[in-house]
Order: structure tokens, then C-alpha cells, then sequence
């Protein structure tokens, strides 16, 4: 977590915060339609892929906020 405390901290420091911010939340909304595109468009038996991507979507969508502000704090 430190590792990721530092980077979000150089981040922040190089001025290309928004940015980052902007194209993980991009990402994650990509792999959040494609986690549910898989769970809702095709025959699979096997669900266990459509979740993970869509939890890490969700997760790519709300760990850039989280991180700048546990960095701010520290």
C-alpha cells in the first residue's frame, strides 16, 4: 500500500493528476461493459470471469478518488 501511496504521490507532484485519474476511470468503465457484455450476451456456464471483471471495473472506477485522498491525508 505504501508502494501505491508513492506513486499516487508522484502523480500528484508531476501535475498529470487528472489525467491519470481520467484514463483509469476509462478503463474501468471498459472492463465493467465488458465484464457485463459477458454476463449478459453470451451462453457461458462459467460466471466466474464476468464477475471478476466486473468488480475490477468497479474498482478501477473508484480507486483513483480513494487514492488521492488517502493520499492527501498522509
Amino acid at each position: 500500500m505504501d508502494e501505491a501511496l508513492e506513486v499516487v504521490d508522484i502523480v500528484a507532484d508531476s501535475g498529470f493528476e487528472g489525467i491519470v485519474t481520467w484514463v483509469l476511470r476509462l478503463v474501468g468503465l471498459v472492463v465493467l461493459i465488458a465484464g457485463l457484455g459477458m454476463w449478459l450476451f453470451t451462453d457461458a456456464g462459467l460466471l466466474v470471469v464476468p464477475a471478476l471483471l466486473i468488480l475490477g471495473g468497479l474498482v478501477l472506477l473508484a480507486a483513483p478518488s480513494v487514492l488521492l485522498l488517502l493520499a492527501e491525508f498522509v
